[in-house]
């Protein structure tokens, strides 16, 4: 893959343009050990370099630091970027809480643009669900800000079938963020299908399995005391091992492709469909470089069934997360995406 080589795919009804693969900049601020800022900055400058256009971050992320380290990198080359970020997260108390109410969707997004130094955001995306405010309402204080210029698109997270029917019934929804890869198919069963039919683009989050598809880790020793990986549940002992197995079994056929375990599970995301945009979250320029080249892996219907025997819904071992929550459509938290 040469520099700016990266093939675009469309989102939502209003066709917005974005580079087949985008990059989560989360771990650059929390949840996956700590990080290199210099490193970080390059690789998302690396990005850019390579045709990925879009960059995907949010208010709740290391609670504002990264929009700032991001808002940093495109300084000088805001053209080059399709900037999404989201709200509704927040810390409150030494807790985590969502809202959706209109008042404070309009201050989030202030706030977000003056983070991240620009004048609009690409697509805005409320990043949980409040049940006790009617997505009808956010939705309508999220297309006020479209209409006051603030905002281009509008985007959910996690969000339900019928949430997003409502949600589309008061503006366009470009894009729907939800966790989607070999071992997390849960989407696949109604909301893809629902998304669909509204013409709402799918951009799926840790479509490498939290860095497990990669075939890198190995023990649960691998991850440091700030990894909160180091407590997810499929990450834990018997759970480990089985989930470890799936692992080996795409790493195999990656061997027979000719390609690493990460280009083969990103490319098994990106042969969902047109309308789907994965955005692998890494710190680090090597790994991007490896995702980067999924775009040129194909896959033939004798793979697609290879890969469904490796690895069905349903296939892994363990829940998504190691506590609940009482917030959004499908509770999960801030570092999920």
């Amino acid at each position: 893959m040469t520099d700016s080589a990266m093939p675009t795919r469309r989102l939502g009804p209003d066709d917005l343009v974005v580079s087949a693969i985008g990059l989560g900049c989360m771990g650059m601020s929390q949840s996956y050990g700590p990080a290199d800022r210099d490193e970080s900055l390059a690789t998302l400058h690396r990005a850019l370099d390579l045709g990925i256009t879009f960059l995907d971050t949010a208010d709740v992320y290391g609670r504002g630091h990264n929009e700032e380290l991001v808002g940093e990198a495109i300084r000088g080359r805001r053209d080059d970027v399709v900037l999404a970020t989201k709200f509704s997260l927040q810390w409150t108390d030494g807790r985590m809480s969502v809202t959706g109410r209109p008042d404070y969707v309009k201050q989030a997004c202030e706030a977000s643009l003056r983070r991240l130094g620009v004048d609009h955001i690409d697509l805005y995306y409320q990043h949980r669900v409040d049940t006790t405010v009617p997505i009808e309402d956010t939705v309508g204080a999220m297309a006020e800000l479209v209409e006051a210029g603030k905002v281009r698109h509008l985007g959910l997270s996690e969000a339900s079938s019928t949430t997003i029917e409502r949600a589309c019934a008061v503006h366009a929804i470009s894009a729907l963020q939800s966790e989607w890869s070999l071992w997390t198919r849960d989407l696949e069963d109604e909301v893809v299908g629902v998304a669909r039919k509204h013409g709402v683009g799918i951009v799926p989050f840790s479509p490498l399995g939290r860095g497990f598809l990669t075939g890198a880790i190995r023990t649960p020793d691998d991850f440091g005391d700030d990894d909160f990986r180091k407590n997810n549940p499929r990450f834990q002992g018997e759970a480990f091992d089985a989930n470890l197995r799936l692992v080996d079994a795409v790493t195999e056929m990656a061997h027979d492709k000719g390609c690493t375990p990460s280009q083969l599970a990103l490319a098994w995301v990106l042969a969902h469909g047109d309308d789907v945009v994965p955005i692998p979250g890494t710190k680090r320029r090597s790994y991007l470089e490896d995702n980067v080249g999924a775009v040129s892996v194909q896959l033939d219907p004798a793979d697609l069934d290879r890969l469904e025997a490796i690895a069905p819904r349903g296939a892994a071992t363990g829940e998504r997360y190691s506590w609940q929550h009482s917030y959004g459509d499908s509770p999960e938290p801030a570092e999920s995406s």
